[in-house]
């Protein structure tokens, strides 16, 4: 063969490659494509291929435990997810907009303020689960992400501190999911914090009808609400006993009309209305099929 008619891999487009590169999965893009040469290393740092980081697939070898943080994460899970994290995080270059953690995928403050110091530009993030998070650990985070638009979380026991956090540094924030039950000081929060809140997801979790109806009458720009497959929780003052709401009354369901979509579901027939029951209100996720957690009937959170 004639020299002059070897190709080199240099010599191929790069648009040619990133879109070849558009095809493979997370590991093998993270798996040393970028070190064949400094052609491949340009393609795999190409933003088109780092939009999204989605990490829904990977999750911790865990086991619970009976105190905080509830559950324990073997060493080596650790180590795993800081190596995918540092790699993905160098070859993106700041490129990423939306971060996917798995429902089991426990992160710790480290990884979490690692990643937040390289993804600048993140504008929505998917964290149900922050067991081993502090306080310190998530406002840090909160603090570098400036266009931080949406928001899957889990509840928490006081989110006055949280949503201080996005107040104050995420000022185009629009979107909130919660996984966990939904009380009324967790809507005095958001009214308070976040009173442009657009779109809010609460299924299969425990919402408090007077929270419900402060969520109604109080985020005045609220255009989406999702309480299906909710357990709908009346409780009253002592000594009357809590108890649960079958079906929504007509001022309930006059108030959602005002919004652009109101999702509702509290059908027996119906699988996930089902779990929540069963779950009593706090669904166990890994008990069910991969995946199941990432469903919503609002299209801008489902994963």
């Amino acid at each position: 063969m004639e020299e002059e008619d070897i190709r080199k891999w240099e010599d191929l487009d790069i648009d040619v490659l990133v879109k070849i590169f558009q095809i493979l999965d997370l590991s093998e893009l993270t798996s040393g494509l970028a070190h064949i040469c400094s052609t491949w290393r340009h393609a795999a740092c190409d933003p088109m291929l780092w939009q999204t980081l989605d990490l829904s697939m990977m999750s911790s070898n865990f086991i619970k435990i009976p105190l905080e943080p509830y559950v324990y994460v073997n060493a080596r899970s650790d180590k795993q997810l800081t190596k995918l994290l540092k790699i993905s995080l160098n070859l993106s270059r700041g490129s990423i907009k939306t971060l996917i953690f798995n429902f089991n995928l426990y992160v710790c403050d480290a990884q979490l303020t690692y990643t937040a110091e390289r993804c600048p530009n993140l504008k929505r993030l998917v964290l149900p689960a922050w067991n081993r998070i502090k306080k310190t650990g998530i406002c840090k985070a909160i603090s570098m992400w400036k266009d931080l638009e949406s928001l899957t979380m889990p509840s928490i026991v006081n989110p006055p501190y949280f949503m201080e956090e996005v107040s104050k540094h995420c000022k185009k924030f629009s979107e909130l999911k919660i996984m966990g039950p939904c009380d009324i000081l967790f809507v005095q929060t958001l009214i308070r914090c976040v009173p442009n809140l657009k779109v809010l997801s609460l299924r299969c979790s425990t919402v408090y009808l007077d929270a419900l109806l402060l969520i109604l009458d109080g985020l005045k720009n609220l255009e989406v609400l999702n309480i299906s497959h909710c357990l709908i929780v009346d409780a009253q003052p002592p000594p009357a006993t809590r108890k649960l709401v079958e079906k929504l009354d007509d001022s309930v369901l006059e108030k959602g009309s005002r919004l652009k979509e109101f999702f509702t579901c509290m059908d027996d027939s119906c699988t996930m209305c089902e779990i929540t029951r069963r779950d009593e209100g706090l669904i166990r996720w890994y008990r069910y099929e991969e995946g199941l957690w990432k469903q919503d009937e609002v299209k801008s959170l489902a994963v």
